[in-house]
């Protein structure tokens, strides 16, 4: 049995391999597949084929192909395979260059979209400003305003922003009476300021409009406010 040839290192090995591969072995096939066939066909002597019974090296299988290909094709399908290979690598190439830069814009165009979805989907209210900060200053516009209606409105508003934080503490009842009663004053030290400006609200919920509600009183109740929802962070 033949040994296989060795020009150096696992890489040559491989390419020498790769070499007899594609420019010995598959134009071979091709010859005993196709011209043998062709040639019995037309009535032409075939050459004789004699049966592989034994293990063979790469060489000795090409040698076999050469010896039952027609005569003359083999060498002129091995000039020409060569060019194709040729033609196939650098077509290949180009193909593979264009697949990789393909594939790369695809991603920044992706990462483009994601981009933009993203900063189309940022609202003002979601995430420049917090939610409880716009509405703070909602609260602040009604009390700045001549309106005597908006003043109420602002306490209560404020009022609703209230009870948001007790349940955002974790203060549970059916009432926003119920949930302070659960307060610890050492968890919520405003508490009782708490309950003076929501005693206010309760008066003007029942009163209504009945009720005169001067402007230096809606503002010190709208303050009271204030002192608790900054003890907790929950306005600027």
């Amino acid at each position: 049995m033949d040994s296989v040839p060795t020009i150096g290192g696992s890489f040559a090995w491989a390419f020498w391999f790769l070499g007899e591969l594609a420019f010995k072995w598959v134009p071979g096939t091709v010859v005993t597949l196709t011209e043998t066939g062709v040639s019995s066909a037309k009535g032409a002597a075939a050459p004789s084929v004699h049966l592989i019974s034994n293990p063979v090296t790469v060489p000795q299988a090409i040698e076999y192909l050469q010896q039952i290909s027609v005569p003359g094709v083999w060498d002129d399908l091995f000039y020409h395979w060569g060019v194709f290979v040729a033609i196939s690598l650098f077509t290949s190439l180009l193909l593979v260059a264009l697949i990789i830069y393909c594939a790369i814009r695809i991603l920044q165009i992706r990462t483009m979209e994601r981009h933009a979805f993203a900063t189309a989907s940022r609202t003002v209210i979601a995430e420049d400003v917090p939610k409880t900060h716009l509405r703070w200053r909602r609260v602040m516009t009604q009390l700045h305003g001549d309106d005597e209606q908006g003043w109420r409105l602002a306490i209560l508003e404020a009022d609703i922003m209230l009870n948001e934080l007790l349940d955002v503490r974790g203060y549970k009842g059916e009432t926003m009476g119920d949930k302070m009663k659960r307060v610890e004053r050492a968890d919520f030290r405003s508490i009782d300021l708490a309950w003076e400006a929501h005693k206010f609200r309760n008066k003007i919920a029942h009163e209504g409009a009945g009720m005169h509600l001067e402007r230096d009183t809606a503002e010190r109740v709208v303050g009271l406010y204030q002192r608790v929802f900054r003890e907790f962070h929950f306005i600027e």
